[in-house]
């Protein structure tokens, strides 16, 4: 059996459990891992600024940890800050996808250096389970950016875009969504990424093509890559590694394609995996 030289995760809903903390046993286990030679890769929907402090609490600086960014579209090498691989929406596809949003009811956000852009911070709310939620402040305090409005986002982003992301009431979204991509779908990447989440990314990318681009070189093989995702834009790097892991907690269509189901992100879950495919780590 060939051992295991890189671990892939997803963040929210995988890493993190429900308070979006790393639990003490997964958190144990993972640097572990990289203390026996393993490399960790976060690959998530974040921007690169909302994975940094889960980097730093897992070491990954110190052991050349990568950060896959915006779905894919971003990768950065934690010990040197070097951007590995970049690739963004031409600017006038940002500009029409933004300016095709406002025919629908949804709330797109751009971000650029350490600012967050929306339309407006007080039309801020999205029902998510019949319950309101504001969903601008919970984007914008986990990508660490500061808010600015700007009134018309698609004449602001005349720079290019890593990712737009939308979001909206889940059931609309729903009714919508196709709608909402149609003059896209062949040019750029369109998917959900929660239920209240859809997003716009360049042609082609998502985070197995980004590792893919990255890991190879390196000399990584897909046998030596054990992967861990929860959603629906995690199926490339289930589908990509050696061994793809599902959450316990995972949709239906990510645990269909899986090698493996393990415990949910509430039971340490990763750990646990963790534990049968790497048990050196749990028994020297």
């Amino acid at each position: 059996m060939m051992s295991i030289k890189v671990i892939i995760m997803d963040v929210d809903g995988t890493l993190t459990n429900s308070k979006k903390l790393i639990p003490e046993e997964t958190k144990s286990a993972l640097i572990k891992a990289q203390e026996n030679g393993a490399i960790l890769v976060l690959a998530s929907g974040r921007p690169t600024s909302g994975l940094m402090d889960f980097a730093k609490e897992l070491n990954m600086e110190h052991y050349h940890g990568l950060l896959v960014s915006f779905n894919g579209s971003m990768v950065i090498d934690c010990e040197t800050n070097n951007i590995l691989f970049n690739e963004t929406m031409k600017v006038e596809d940002g500009q029409a996808v933004l300016e095709h949003m406002k025919k629908f009811n949804v709330k797109p956000m751009i971000n650029k250096d350490n600012y967050m852009y929306v339309n407006d911070v007080f039309d801020n709310e999205i029902k998510i389970n019949g319950e309101p939620f504001n969903i601008i402040q919970y984007e914008s305090r986990g990508g660490k950016f500061k808010l600015c409005e700007k009134d018309d986002l698609a004449s602001f982003a005349d720079y290019p875009l890593n990712k737009i992301l939308i979001a909206g009431d889940p059931e609309y979204l729903k009714e919508n969504y196709q709608y909402i991509m149609e003059p896209f779908k062949d040019k750029l990447s369109c998917m959900f990424t929660a239920p209240f989440y859809f997003e716009f990314t360049a042609n082609g990318i998502d985070k197995a093509k980004a590792l893919d681009t990255v890991l190879t070189p390196m000399g990584y093989t897909k046998e030596e890559m054990i992967a861990f995702g929860d959603g629906h834009n995690d199926a490339s790097i289930i589908k990509y590694a050696g061994i793809g892991v599902a959450m316990g907690n995972a949709v239906e269509e990510l645990k269909s394609i899986a090698d493996e189901i393990t415990l949910s992100n509430e039971e340490n879950g990763i750990a646990v995996s963790l534990r049968k495919h790497m048990p050196e780590l749990f028994y020297n």
